[in-house]
């Protein structure tokens, strides 16, 4: 069968795997849950990892004793060296046959590795939020990436807790809203089943379920289509987030990056990124008021970041695996500060 290398995608709610050879081929994949650790504990992703590298080699008719020769984790939550090193230790601890060699980043890490190994900026809104530049010498910049409580600007936990938001100042009388809050109020009576205020306190605290909160931006979005003004000004507020976060590390980025045809590549990743429609207005208001910079190419992944994963793997197991990066991506939107008609 040849070099086998796989790669994982893992999210807050999902996560996927994918297994190439060495021309770049897929061979299997399979999905799994979220694999972020600081939601469900580290035990518990070693855990779901394991479990989705023998679901795939049980599709390869590979024995579970046969480890692949490397192994990627592009995983929300892993930001950091120490505990990233500690997920490692832990998978060759619990589960040795997994892998031979590991690579592990963050899910904005795997992004950029999918489009580019000369690095890049990615831009993830799903149901967290963070931006990672990766210079081409390497050197790092991060902005947001903390969590709901310190973080998560423009994803759709902050659309969905800001809608919340705004009901609760409107019912409480406290803040008046810019738009009447009825529609949104009840989505979301209906989104958790609720009656009165109170009712929605366990969602919150004692039942926290950061993915539960974070499916209301759906319906918030669909509201917004429809018509709804406080709901489409909510999306307006989550693209001028998302452009702030850009330019916070566009600011140091190198000119290999910025000067490159098209302007600044940006991947654009997760589910909020679906309704650019309603984040367009906030975002080109804002990059137009508020920076000098040129030109942006927004990005689509056309293939899992697990590519990317399989990538950084290769890389560190220094395997040469086939690639063709403009494949993996499109262009979805291109922003030029001085024309009135961006595509």
């Amino acid at each position: 069968m040849g070099k086998l290398v796989g790669g994982i995608e893992g999210g807050a709610t999902h996560s996927n795997i994918i297994v190439l050879d060495s021309n770049g081929n897929v061979l299997g994949t399979a999905t799994g849950p979220g694999t972020n650790h600081h939601l469900i504990g580290m035990e518990e992703c070693q855990k779901r990892i394991a479990d989705m590298v023998n679901a795939v080699k049980l599709k390869l008719k590979m024995g579970f004793h046969q480890p692949f020769d490397a192994l990627g984790l592009s995983l929300s939550g892993c930001e950091e060296e120490k505990t990233n090193q500690e997920l490692v230790n832990g998978l060759k601890d619990s589960y040795p046959n997994l892998a031979k060699t590991y690579a592990v980043g963050s899910d904005t890490e795997g992004s950029v590795a999918t489009t580019s190994n000369k690095g890049g900026i990615t831009c993830i809104a799903g149901t967290g939020s963070n931006t990672l530049l990766i210079n081409p010498d390497g050197n790092r910049v991060q902005c947001g990436g903390w969590g709901n409580l310190l973080g998560d600007e423009g994803s759709a936990w902050k659309i969905s807790h800001r809608a919340i938001k705004y009901c609760f100042d409107d019912l409480d009388n406290f803040e008046k809203p810019p738009f009447p809050t009825d529609a949104i109020w009840a989505t979301v009576k209906q989104h958790f089943n609720i009656q009165a205020q109170a009712d929605i306190l366990d969602y919150f605290y004692t039942k926290f379920d950061k993915a539960n909160i974070a499916a209301l931006c759906k319906k918030i979005s669909e509201l917004a289509f429809k018509g709804d003004e406080l709901s489409k000004h909510i999306f307006e507020e989550a693209g001028t987030h998302l452009a702030k976060s850009i330019a916070a590390v566009v600011a140091k980025a190198s000119s290999e990056l910025v000067e490159r045809e098209g302007g600044v590549h940006v991947l654009c990743v997760g589910s909020v990124w679906i309704s650019w429609d309603l984040l367009k207005p906030g975002f080109v208001t804002w990059m137009r008021k508020n920076t000098e910079i040129r030109t942006i190419s927004l990005l689509r992944l056309t293939k899992s970041m697990a590519m990317g994963a399989c990538y950084m793997a290769a890389d560190k197991a220094e395997l040469d695996v086939k690639r063709n990066y403009p494949q993996n991506y499109s262009v979805f939107y291109k922003y030029d500060m001085k024309s009135a008609f961006d595509r």
